[in-house]
């Protein structure tokens, strides 16, 4: 069996959020760059999100959020992965993100945060850097 495993990674759009172009673009850069992808679809409640975390066993989740909710999003699925025992699961945050929220998110346990207009190949080399590490 081979020791090096393919990093598996939960693309989610949650709430409202209608805009998706950049979750799909993130989501087939980081299938180029080797990783496993998966995509939530739309509209999901951090409920559904973190059941698909668990379903799919991925290692990393990323929240795509372009409604301005980033704050109460993340801590809303901060304390869902801490009910059903997946902190294990390592979170990124991307969308219209102000740079005064940045700090907020990494202290509610966001390992990464990339705004609108972070280049791809940031996110990539930080989730490869994640691989690597675990």
């Amino acid at each position: 069996m081979e020791n090096k495993k393919n990093l598996k990674v939960l693309i989610a759009k949650p709430g409202l959020d209608g805009h998706d172009r950049g979750a799909k673009v993130v989501a087939q850069a980081l299938k180029e760059a080797g990783m496993e992808v998966v995509y939530s679809g739309l509209h999901r409640t951090v409920d559904q999100i973190v059941n698909i975390a668990v379903q799919e066993d991925v290692d990393v989740i990323g929240l795509s959020i372009m409604t301005g909710a980033h704050i109460p999003i993340t801590q809303r699925l901060f304390e869902k992965i801490k009910e059903r025992g997946i902190s294990d699961k390592m979170v990124f945050v991307g969308g219209v993100i102000p740079s005064r929220d940045v700090p907020k998110l990494k202290e509610l346990g966001a390992a990464g945060v990339f705004p609108g207009g972070t280049p791809l190949a940031e996110t990539i080399q930080f989730l490869q850097s994640v691989a690597i590490k675990g």
